[in-house]
């Protein structure tokens, strides 16, 4: 059986950006010939909605999207931008299901200016998934003590998902996975030499990671530097199965299957 035959998920992908604007097509094309058979969208803010829905409606087996508000896009209005993202989320057009509140959490990267507000932001998407029984897919960045902080008064045996793009070290991950109902979304700087993940990752279970690249973001090598996109999610399954001293086809298999039960996919 080769790769190609082994159907994969990109649990979290940014196609509909405007990065692919010119040739998305192609890229689409590109993704179902590597063996990717399914990918998540993550919305960001009000501006990429229709974006996401558009890729929902032109290929409906494939795509599935998420709904929230991403910490980098929140602000001092982000209340009223979080209630028309959730409106789309509670009454969706034709008919379509999303599978996560997602992209949330912390990002202090940038600046600290709207700290108080990403905090806040965050508890109520959290919330808000627990009241519609979704999984929640988290961005953290120089912001891991601050995040789990929110995540103990708000985590209980309902809330669910992934942290997404983990770059963080084998602390941070097992504090993550002790909260119960969450896995690590692994990517791109797996394949880096100087990312980290090679000292992480074998101390942690397969059962515990899904694959995802994050394109347009952190491409993989052999196209690190270049824009990422979810066909290369192959490179990020074959690095994981050499960290780990697995099959590919178990690589594939695992995080296949957890990547349905977490966000409830059709098989």
């Amino acid at each position: 059986m080769t790769s190609t035959e082994i159907k994969l998920i990109d649990t979290h992908t940014h196609l509909y950006l405007d990065q692919f604007d010119d040739d998305r097509e192609e890229v689409m094309i590109r993704c179902f010939e590597s063996g990717i058979e399914t990918i998540l969208l993550p919305n960001i803010n009000l501006e990429s909605v229709p974006r996401v829905l558009d890729m929902m409606k032109k290929w409906p087996k494939a795509c599935y999207g998420m709904m929230g508000l991403h910490p980098c896009y929140v602000n001092e209005d982000w209340g009223k931008e979080l209630e028309s993202i959730m409106a789309t989320l509670d009454s969706p057009p034709d008919d379509m299901d999303f599978v996560a509140v997602g992209e949330i959490g912390l990002d202090l990267y940038w600046e600290k200016k709207f700290k108080a507000e990403q905090s806040e932001a965050f508890l109520t998407q959290a919330r808000m998934a627990k009241e519609r029984g979704l999984p929640i897919v988290i961005h953290v960045r120089d912001a891991w003590e601050e995040l789990f902080t929110l995540m103990d008064k708000v985590n209980d045996e309902s809330l669910r998902g992934v942290f997404h793009c983990f770059t963080g070290g084998l602390k941070e991950a097992e504090r993550a996975l002790d909260y119960g109902g969450f896995l690590l979304g692994i990517g791109g700087v797996s394949t880096y030499k100087n990312g980290g993940l090679d000292k992480v990752l074998p101390s942690i279970p397969l059962e515990s990671l899904v694959l995802e690249t994050d394109s347009p973001y952190l491409s993989p090598v052999p196209h690190r530097g270049k824009r990422n996109e979810s066909s290369y999610l192959v490179h990020i399954a074959k690095k994981l199965a050499e960290i780990k001293g697995v099959s590919f086809e178990e690589v594939a298999s695992v995080t296949k299957e957890g990547a349905v039960k977490m966000f409830g996919l059709k098989k």
